[in-house]
């Protein structure tokens, strides 16, 4: 075969970027339908969150300044906290429970790039951010009244706040997913760190309630400033001056969740493991 006809078999740049898009595509596609097939990912990753907001709002009633009572509070802390869920805990879970089973492993040696596995990740997390987060500004629409971000520059701050939280997040359970030395640890390893995040992010509790060195904990972290950033969608602009900054601080947002995307991308291909070490781990 002649050099020239080598050159026209092999597939250009732009092929192989769109075989790449199609295989993960299809991945993706895989990855809800498996999980919406699970009943216990779906009520934890997707309705933990309402569950959580009627709970926690009928605990807690009153108001926090005027115009804004503790459902209004509430509402964009468990946004941001489904989102983080969905991204970082079930995503984390899931990549280490198959590597211990061994799935890992046989995608990698298919002809499928290595790459179209996680692109069919992020297709299942931005699927299921965006159910979740439907679900959740309906139950909070229907029985608290809660205001829907005003006007087009309020759904635009609710989208990139989103979206950053969201890739920070994935990227994390990604780079955190080779912590658990089995499956069935996963769970035990992973969740904590969430848990913890919830109560000290400004997600459950008003973050200027906290101590101070609890707060200065929490803002190290990204769902503090995924939680701040969408306070400011949610609630008035008066209510900025009740933060710890006594201002929304979006700039520090942007640049906070930022800073972790490229942790995490840095983190990923360091930590991420196809297959079990010898130990288990």
């Amino acid at each position: 075969m002649t050099t020239s006809s080598v050159a026209l078999a092999a597939p250009s740049p732009a092929g192989r970027l769109q075989r790449l898009l199609v295989l993960g595509w299809h991945r993706g596609r895989m990855e809800v339908l498996l999980f919406f097939r699970g009943t216990e990912t779906v009520v934890f990753s997707l309705l933990f969150p309402v569950f959580a907001l009627v709970i926690f709002s009928s605990m807690f009633k009153g108001q926090l300044a005027p115009g804004v009572t503790y459902s209004d509070y509430l509402v964009p802390g468990v946004i941001a906290t489904g989102l983080m869920v969905t991204g970082f805990q079930t995503l984390a879970i899931s990549i280490a429970i198959e590597r211990d089973r061994g799935t890992l492993k046989r995608i990698a040696a298919t002809p499928m790039p290595r790459s179209a596995y996680f692109i069919g990740k992020i297709v299942m997390v931005l699927v299921t951010s965006v159910v979740e987060t439907a679900v959740l500004l309906a139950v909070s629409v229907v029985a608290y009244g809660t205001h829907l971000p005003r006007g087009s520059a309020g759904w635009f701050t609710f989208a990139w706040v989103s979206l950053l939280g969201t890739t920070a997040c994935t990227l994390c359970g990604i780079a955190l997913s080779s912590l658990p030395r089995t499956g069935r640890s996963a769970p035990a390893v992973v969740a904590p760190f969430a848990f913890v995040l919830q109560f000290i992010s400004g997600a459950a509790l008003v973050y200027t309630d906290l101590p101070p060195w609890l707060q200065w904990v929490a803002s190290a972290f990204p769902l503090k400033w995924m939680c701040q950033g969408l306070r400011s969608v949610f609630l008035p602009n008066s209510y900025a001056v009740h933060e710890a900054s006594h201002s929304w601080q979006l700039g520090w947002v942007a640049v906070a969740l930022s800073v972790w995307v490229v942790l995490g991308l840095v983190l990923c291909p360091l930590t991420f493991r196809w297959t079990k070490t010898r130990n288990g781990g």
